[in-house]
């Protein structure tokens, strides 16, 4: 039985509880086979919780995964898939799981160097896909996805034992100040925020659409904001963002003719792999959290 060191949608009261787990577990050259992420980055990521890179993949890889994304969003033969989210109240795809099983194009891109070795070095360790998926957010009818930390549902819902995971997203579409990009409180991923409401078995096929159990109390995101302030990231198609699994962020609907398309790849640790979940009657998918823990490449 794994200890629990950060209860959630256990209680009647909304809890802060201080972070537990390093953020930063390797440091230059060290990992595996060291890392690209040179040691002013690397301090910058341990304090705020983040790091961007201008230009990840170039303009011909950004094309690629855009006919791939524009592909995915028309083929007939995931017309019913379970993997495909569309938009509430209307059929706009709004994401694809397990992009790295359904697509050949996006599992090369989550294994390739530049993306794994910057995990490695992160996590101090080999690492494994813990989930996998295109975001749309299309034109006009491109939803909110409300603040919240992606741990807090790895944990309750998955059996994420400790934080020890990163996120990756790279922007396929130019991410404005308008059309709905990522937002982050930098810092913020030093406190869990310990959330109400129990887990109804089944959650996932609501949450994906849009989340409400497991998103943090007013109150307690009033805290963090105040403390913390909030960072929007901009940045051309190409550019990518690395962001700790603690970390609270949202984005905004996207009301503006433009799309804000994304890949967004979770790299945990391979020291750090899911047990039962922590609160909630059952596991979620393998589609949505993997029990593969083969580590990438």
């Amino acid at each position: 039985m794994h200890m629990d060191v950060y209860p959630t949608r256990k209680t009647n009261e909304p809890t802060l509880i201080f972070r537990q787990d390093p953020v930063v577990y390797g440091g230059p050259g060290s990992g595996p086979d060291g890392g690209p992420i040179d040691p002013r980055t690397l301090a910058d990521y341990d304090a705020k919780g983040f790091l961007t890179v201008e230009s990840l993949i170039s303009p011909t890889e950004v094309e690629r995964y855009r006919t791939e994304l524009h592909r995915l969003s028309t083929d007939e033969s995931l017309r019913g898939d379970e993997r495909v989210i569309t938009e509430r109240g209307s059929q706009e795809v709004r994401s694809v799981f397990e992009i790295h099983k359904v697509s050949e194009v996006f599992a090369k891109l989550a294994a390739d160097p530049r993306l794994v070795d910057r995990a490695r070095q992160i996590l101090g360790s080999e690492v494994y896909i813990h989930q996998s998926r295109v975001n749309y957010k299309p034109g006009f009818t491109g939803k909110e996805f409300y603040w919240h930390s992606d741990f807090e549902t790895w944990h309750a819902e998955d059996g994420m034992p400790r934080m020890r995971a990163v996120s990756i997203s790279i922007a396929l579409t130019d991410n404005h100040v308008h059309n709905g990009g990522l937002m982050i409180m930098p810092g913020s991923h030093r406190t869990f925020v310990c959330c109400l409401g129990e887990t109804p078995s089944e959650h996932y096929k609501q949450s994906l659409k849009g989340q409400e159990i497991g998103t943090p109390d007013p109150d307690s995101l009033r805290l963090l904001a105040e403390k913390h302030g909030i960072e929007l990231f901009t940045g051309p198609a190409g550019s990518a963002t690395m962001f700790d699994c603690n970390c609270m962020h949202g984005s905004n609907g996207n009301i503006t003719p433009f799309p804000r398309s994304n890949v967004f790849i979770v790299y945990n640790s391979v020291e750090n792999t899911c047990v039962e979940p922590f609160a909630a009657p059952d596991r979620r998918p393998p589609f949505i959290a993997s029990r593969d823990f083969t580590p990438v490449g």
